[in-house]
């Protein structure tokens, strides 16, 4: 009987093998057969190489096939070409054990599996196995929570592992991230997200393109518990969801996004569909919403078809593309966003025209292509943002006080993981010992952070006297993200580069494997062994056949690798096709890995070879000819200083855009640096002597922000010609209204100033620490993303502000924050500010007198005096802090 009962035992395991062997990963039949029609045109434009051998594997479960067809179908490029179909079966095991071990695993829809799960990438990020990493370090910690809960319990767990700090737009992968120990929003979401799904929570990415009341955008995420998205901050843990510092921004957002992998059939409205991924709007879980349609006319008022709709925020002092749609058949499209205004551009056939669009206000709108590119015109724009609107959930005393203890704990573990890194002491030693200058070095391995050893690494195998120069070179040439997760092969093989060409043109365009926003790969060695000697001699000789060559062999799909990261060069290879980014990039690499020196220019966005006697431009629909260099003219910008303003800064108050021939604007990308520290493009070391443009039409827009939000825009579109100066004016407009008297506050309120190493002492009146006269009071949150950008732009005014003399009094919530807080986080911090704690409820006196929505949103900053007058306030999220600030003393 035993035996008997052994051998059913046997039976009903090979059964449950065999159906989880045919169990389907989509079960909706017009689904799969649609996903696999996508599959088969993928496959067809990818038919170089043995780039999908993976679907080949006979051992393969159904259920694992069918899921590998799904992302084989609507990933990009990069990640075929760059990543081995076994990394991609490893996640979809990884995954498929989450429905298996969390309690919630077979709970979650299919649908939101498929597009909220399964997907390893969620922005543009370099791909690793954090799935697997990240699932051992939390099944344990959140098995026994609900799923509510556990969303919470992941992010205390990313708060452990990062905090927020700003950086370059290459997205870090998320053990990168970890190992660094700090990201910006995008890097701390795309972490977030990461470890959410990595324990079977569909999770994905929201972000604005760009605020419409501040400069800057931001990220954050959404994750699914039982029925309902809710949202939360990336690695700043609340105790409760759908709460985080950005609620009140939100509230005033006018478009939000977000990338669904695959094709996707939710409930949110559909921005557009590609063939990655899907867009959908997610505003209205955000901000009150309004619908507007564009109709977009000839010279003639007939409509015109298949025109594209461009809708533009201003943002960094530009206008920029947050919306992109096609008019059908009768001419028209529409959006849903927030109340505020955008400015609506459409183009079709190199005619374009433009319009002022206020949602909640305009229904419609009529936009005519009545304009051509070397139309030359002024115009002015007043731009009105959302009104604030925020509803925040309910969070008891209790509820705070233990997620300010966890949050304090947390701290603490990351601090003790950042201890472990390379010491300033360690670093000068490492230096001493191989006769390097040691602040170079200490502040080349401070940058590195995590990735210290595979830095230090390298500086050890510096022999040689010239190397060891080199190397040093090199290290300071890339990135400071480079350092983080740079690898030692890409260092070592970039030591070994060919050198013809000028010093200075080796070191930047030769030796330096950084050419745009890739991840950066051992791109040399790869080319050293594809190409032969023979054929790279010829190249080296006519620069214009290797541009035949990639113009000939390599396509460009401009729609192959939506949603990713660049196509490594080494892929683009393997493929021959490529986005035409990628594609450029792949050019550069080739050539730097034969010794040419070669370039993509950062300001224009065009790939030029590097001649010891100039610039070369490379045009990939012909050969190198005296037509492919630089036919350039001149632009002078007179200006007349404003009493706030004496040199504008690119982004900040202007900005510069070429007009295509399509008639769409394409960004001059200038050196943003720090104006005030002499680095950054500003009016006077740009247009004041004049600058060198390529001959062609471009539009200069200035911009000046409101305290409200508001922006007063002037836009001058102006031709440049070859050989000859073009001379405008850099108009800054002024608000009308003089500075008044806003609100009142009592100068005598108490709070206890911080002295004697952090310890508190007796309570003072503000009238008694400031003196007579007008002062500064701030409410600082810490280690909040608003704050850190409020603090920064504060010591970018340090001079201004200690000049005018008066005292700025920052305070902290809580003795328990004013621990957390770091003043060597925030160097050069005016010497006029005094630190305390506000132990007697300044901030809600602030919040009561100047009617705020939220005394919770920080940070808050007012400009007072003694007479209990109030002359600015300012809550929340603001970018350009410090200006606005001394706009208002200005003005005094």
């Amino acid at each position: 009987m035993r035996r008997a009962t052994h051998l059913f035992g046997i039976c009903w395991l090979l059964c449950l093998l065999t159906s989880c062997g045919k169990s389907h990963f989509i079960t909706d039949e017009s689904y799969r057969s649609r996903m696999e029609q996508d599959l088969q045109q993928k496959q067809t434009m990818l038919s170089q190489g043995e780039l999908f051998t993976i679907l080949d594997d006979e051992s393969l479960t159904t259920y694992e096939r069918e899921a590998l067809e799904f992302l084989y179908a609507y990933m990009p490029l990069a990640d075929i070409t760059d990543y081995p179909g076994q990394f991609h079966l490893m996640n979809i095991r990884a995954s498929r054990r989450t429905t298996e071990e969390m309690p919630w695993g077979k709970t979650i829809p299919e649908d939101l599996f498929r597009h909220f799960v399964l997907p390893a990438r969620v922005n543009n990020e370099h791909l690793d196995s954090a799935r697997v990493v990240f699932y051992d370090e939390l099944k344990d910690r959140v098995k026994s929570l609900s799923l509510y809960d556990a969303i919470l319990e992941v992010n205390h767990w990313c708060h452990e592992k990062a905090v927020y700090m700003p950086s370059d737009a290459r997205t870090s992968s998320p053990l990168a991230t970890v190992r660094t120990a700090y990201g910006r929003c995008g890097e701390e979401s795309t972490l977030l997200v990461a470890a959410l799904r990595s324990v079977g929570i569909p999770a994905r990415q929201v972000y604005t393109p760009r605020w419409a009341h501040t400069d800057d955008n931001h990220a954050w995420v959404e994750a699914w518990a039982d029925g309902k998205w809710y949202f939360l901050g990336a690695c700043e843990p609340e105790p409760v969801l759908n709460l985080g510092w950005f609620n009140a921004p939100a509230s005033r957002g006018m478009l939000m996004h977000t990338k669904v992998f695959g094709r996707y059939e939710g409930k949110e409205e559909v921005m557009s569909v590609t063939p990655n991924y899907t867009e959908i709007n997610v505003i209205e879980n955000y901000a009150p919403i309004a619908q507007a349609k564009v109709k977009v006319t000839d010279g003639q008022g007939n409509p015109v078809s298949g025109a594209q709709v461009e809708f533009k925020l201003y943002n960094y002092a530009e206008f920029y593309t947050v919306a992109t749609k096609q008019t059908d058949a009768e001419g028209t499209c529409a959006l849903t966003a927030g109340k505020g205004d955008m400015l609506v551009w459409a183009s079709k056939d190199g005619k374009f025209g433009f319009s002022k669009l206020s949602f909640g206000k305009d229904n419609e709108l009529t936009v005519m292509l009545d304009k051509t590119p070397g139309d030359n015109c002024v115009i002015d724009f007043d731009i009105v943002p959302p009104a604030e609107s925020a509803n925040l959930p309910a969070v008891t005393a209790e509820q705070r006080a233990e997620n300010n203890c966890r949050l304090a704990y947390e701290d603490s573990i990351r601090n003790a993981y950042v201890a472990t890194f390379m010491s300033e002491d360690s670093a000068r030693r490492l230096a001493k010992q191989y006769k390097l200058d040691a602040d170079v070095v200490a502040k080349i391995l401070a940058a590195s952070r995590g990735n210290y050893k595979v830095i230090a690494d390298f500086i050890t195998r510096l022999r040689s006297e010239d190397s060891r120069k080199g190397g040093i070179d090199l290290l300071q040439q890339i990135s400071a993200k480079d350092l983080r997760d740079v690898s030692l092969e890409v260092l070592i093989e970039n030591m070994l580069s060919h050198v013809r060409t000028s010093a200075v043109n080796f070191r930047k365009y030769v030796r330096n494997p950084r050419i745009s926003n890739e991840m950066l790969t051992p791109y040399k060695t790869f080319f050293d062994k594809v190409i032969s000697q023979e054929t790279e001699q010829i190249y080296l000789e006519e620069p214009a056949k290797l541009i035949a060559w990639v113009a000939e062999n390599i396509r460009v799909e401009k729609d192959c690798n939506l949603g990713g990261p660049a196509i490594s060069p080494a892929g683009v290879w393997k493929a021959r096709v490529a986005d035409a980014h990628s594609r450029d990039i792949f050019f550069v690499a080739m050539t730097r890995s034969m010794g040419m020196p070669a370039r993509i220019d950062e300001v224009t966005g065009k790939v030029q070879l590097i001649e010891d006697t100039g610039l070369i431009d490379v045009n990939f629909e012909k050969a190198l000819s005296d037509e492919s260099r630089l036919q350039r003219g001149k632009l002078v910008a007179g200006y007349k200083p404003v009493k706030s303003l004496d040199n504008p800064k690119y982004y900040s108050h202007f900005t510069i855009s070429k007009v295509t021939p399509q008639g769409r604007l394409q960004l001059l990308a200038y050196d943003e640096g720090d104006a005030d520290m002499g680095s950054g493009t500003t009016w006077s070391n740009l247009l004041k002597e004049g600058t060198a443009l390529d001959a062609g039409n471009y539009v200069l827009v200035t911009g000046t922000r409101l305290a409200s939000g508001a922006v007063l825009s002037n836009v001058i579109f102006f031709s440049v010609e070859p050989q000859k100066t073009t001379k405008i004016d850099l108009v800054m407009r002024e608000s009308k209204d003089e500075v008044q008297v806003i609100g009142n506050f009592n100068s005598e309120s108490l709070f206890t100033p911080i002295v004697d190493k952090g310890n508190p002492s007796s309570k003072q009146s503000l009238l008694q620490a400031c003196g007579r006269g007008y002062f500064v009071v701030g409410i600082l949150g810490v280690n909040q993303e608003p704050t850190n950008h409020a603090l920064r732009d504060i010591a970018a005014y340090k001079v201004d502000l200690e000049k005018w003399g008066r005292k700025m009094v920052f305070l902290f919530p809580d003795e328990a924050q004013a621990g957390r807080f770091t003043k060597e986080s925030f160097p050069g911090m005016p010497s006029t500010i005094m630190y305390g704690i506000d132990t007697d409820g300044i901030a809600k006196q602030i919040a009561e007198a100047m009617k705020l929505r939220n005394k919770n949103s920080l940070p808050i900053f007012i400009i007072a005096d003694t007479f209990n007058r109030v002359v600015f306030v300012s809550q929340g999220y603001t970018i350009g802090l410090g200006e606005q600030l001394m706009k208002t003393v200005k003005g005094l």
